[in-house]
């Protein structure tokens, strides 16, 4: 028990370093080297865990990039009644820019997925599914919402689970070239607009 959990922790200090390499350099541009130069293992001790540098890339998206992707934007989804509340206050805490928060988890997505669509499809797959599960999972608690009034029933939740997929992903690029925080506020002024322009006319504020 105790030499599994020790090997537990090594993956995981492992892989939030290989992260780190992958973010800084892209896939395609990191290689072997690289790796275990960053991670200060021989090859001997990193094919002792994995096949390959994609088997190394999908098990960090499938057990540290989804994990956080989870922890960060789906699981606050049903903290609310209110799906619209809900769904503001995740993206309020996701852009939260420092270094203490999770925000790089879901730029580094949007970042993969520029990187690898059309090119690595089996690795494209699994970040696709991360977006999928978020996706699902916003359109259910929207889905709810109307029936429980919280939104007009005319709105099509999943064309609104793409707008706010999509913008959210887009904040990545005015955050990177503008004060982060002045643009947190107007992505999140503008969206407060649009979900209120979702609500049912008679409890619009």
């Amino acid at each position: 028990m105790e030499k599994h959990l020790k090997s537990k922790v090594t993956i995981n200090r492992l892989c939030y370093k290989g992260l780190d390499v992958f973010a800084q350099k892209g896939y395609h541009n990191t290689n072997l080297n690289d790796i275990l130069r960053e991670l200060c293992l021989s090859k001997g001790a990193f094919y002792h865990h994995f096949k390959s540098k994609e088997d190394f890339f999908v098990y960090i998206v499938q057990n540290l990039v989804a994990q956080k992707i989870y922890a960060l934007l789906v699981e606050p989804l049903s903290a609310q009644e209110d799906p619209l509340s809900a769904i503001m206050e995740s993206l309020d805490k996701a852009l939260e820019p420092g270094k203490s928060n999770e925000l790089i988890y879901g730029f580094m997505l949007g970042d993969f997925l520029t990187e690898l669509d059309g090119k690595q499809e089996q690795i494209s797959a699994y970040l696709k599914d991360i977006l999928q599960m978020w996706e699902v999972n916003m359109i259910g608690m929207l889905k709810k919402g109307k029936l429980d009034g919280h939104i007009a029933r005319h709105i099509d939740c999943e064309g609104v689970a793409a707008y706010i997929i999509s913008s959210y992903l887009g904040m990545r690029t005015m955050m990177m070239n503008h004060n982060p925080k002045q643009a947190k506020y107007q992505y999140l002024q503008q969206l407060r607009h649009y979900f209120n322009s979702l609500r049912p006319t008679a409890v619009r504020a």
